[in-house]
């Protein structure tokens, strides 16, 4: 049986070529699913709309409907534009949003909330982000064995 790779990535980083590279690297060994997200696209958006932006514990906190519909729209954008890059540069993956509906209402959820709820479900994952953030995720995952941090040049 095929093993199972998750990979929670920026959706500022998924775009580049040397990240394609390890992702393709990957499927071919795995089969992979990518959480692609868009925290940077959000914040611009919300900012260019006067809508104020609060972080909690777990992530970003929206208010009302408007705003996690406005955050789907844009993480689905990028879902849709990852899946075209994957299929033009002949990667197989399954790409997803951290994006739950629960009976009919849709909670967000931040990433690396989300790559702990894949936790026992897949047999590796994998945390891509900048080699500056390297480091602070590696704490955030401390004691979760299956995932490892993956640092690329900023």
């Amino acid at each position: 049986m095929r093993k199972t790779a998750f990979v929670k990535i920026s959706g500022d980083l998924v775009f580049r070529q040397d990240v394609l590279e390890w992702i393709k690297d990957l499927s071919q060994s795995h089969f992979v699913v990518i959480c692609v997200g868009g925290g940077s696209q959000i914040n611009e958006e919300f900012q260019r709309r006067g809508i104020e932006i609060d972080f909690g514990p777990l992530g970003r906190e929206t208010k009302n409907f408007p705003e996690r519909q406005l955050a789907r729209d844009i993480l689905e954008r990028n879902q849709a534009k990852v899946q075209d890059l994957l299929a033009e540069n002949g990667i197989n993956a399954v790409v997803v949003i951290p994006v739950l509906n629960i009976g009919s209402v849709l909670c967000h959820v931040n990433g690396d909330v989300y790559t702990r709820a894949a936790y026992l479900g897949f047999d590796k994952l994998f945390v891509v982000t900048g080699e500056a953030r390297k480091a602070d995720k590696e704490k955030t995952f401390e004691g979760l064995g299956k995932i490892k941090v993956i640092g690329f040049p900023d």
